[in-house]
């Protein structure tokens, strides 16, 4: 079989992967897995690439913000009602 049919026959993934900088400029990667509006937030799930082969995908959700400048940030979500309305609302997606 010919290298072009090999190629033929294997999907190519293509993942988004965002390095994150959190407060102490530790530099982590994630692969992004998907984005919801909830309650007038908007919400966005990664999971860490440097993660072990497990059997349950780990993942964690930032709350989007805009700072000062009108850059981007992710927020952790502190409240615990919060957090989980909006992580049973990425699990039912």
């Amino acid at each position: 079989m010919s290298d072009n049919n090999k190629n033929l026959n294997q999907e190519e993934v293509e993942i988004d992967v965002y390095t994150l900088v959190d407060e102490e400029g530790v530099e982590t990667e994630f692969e992004y897995l998907g984005s919801l509006e909830l309650e007038d937030n908007t919400y966005v799930a990664f999971s860490p690439m440097d993660q072990e082969d497990s059997e349950e995908l780990e993942y964690v959700i930032f709350k989007l913000s805009t700072d000062e400048e009108g850059n981007e940030v992710y927020d952790s979500i502190d409240d615990d009602d919060e957090f989980d309305r909006v992580s049973d609302a990425f699990e039912d997606a």
